[in-house]
């Protein structure tokens, strides 16, 4: 479609063809120039997983609700994060998404080739379900003190992490002290940098 077409113009003096725009200019523009996004070719590259960490690694997380722990590196998720337990039966940890960032690899590793990992561990298993939310702090204090009820852990989700756990530790008491190793949480102490530690 054409910017503009042909009007024919009347009246004695006019009766000629004028240009007019097929498009009518808006009456108002904005304050300030509207910023156009930038065009990019740039193609987002997978996560690169350092050399020291591979399948079997025992990890220090050093943030979030475990940091301190120590865990199993079992896969890199298509995300880039790494996926990680415990074992949940030795120190808590449950399967869970960490960033490498926030890791430290260890020398010690567990031998893991003989473990199944399920094919159903990835990124969206660990998604939540459309329509869970968390109250706000207003929310909650006009709820008349009814505490939100708990919705129960999916069944499959501890039947996934029983049988992984088992495989695990099988693997983790060939090696002596090993399970006391990941039980124990791990911390600077005064005096101490990570970065002159050997790990």
């Amino acid at each position: 479609m054409s910017e503009h077409k042909e009007v024919k113009v009347g009246g004695e003096k006019n009766g000629q063809t004028r240009l007019v725009p097929t498009k009518k200019a808006p009456r108002f523009y904005p304050a300030e120039d509207v910023r156009q996004p930038k065009k990019t070719r740039k193609i987002a590259k997978p996560t690169a997983l350092r050399p020291k960490i591979t399948p079997g690694t025992i990890l220090i997380l050093l943030a979030g609700r475990f940091r301190g722990k120590r865990v199993v590196f079992l896969k890199q998720l298509e995300s880039g994060l790494l996926l990680v337990t415990g074992p949940y039966k030795v120190n808590g940890v449950p399967l869970r998404r960490v960033n490498q960032a926030y890791a430290i690899a260890t020398s010690t590793k567990v031998d893991i080739s003989g473990i199944q990992i399920s094919e159903k561990l990835t990124d969206a298993y660990f998604s939540k379900a459309k329509g869970t939310k968390s109250l706000s702090a207003e929310e909650e204090f006009f709820s008349e003190g009814k505490p939100k009820a708990r919705e129960a852990y999916p069944e499959e989700k501890v039947i996934e992490q029983k049988e992984l756990d088992t495989a695990l530790l099988a693997e983790v008491r060939k090696t002596a002290h090993l399970e006391k190793y990941l039980k124990a949480s791990w911390g600077l102490q005064k005096g101490q940098y990570a970065h002159e530690m050997v790990f």
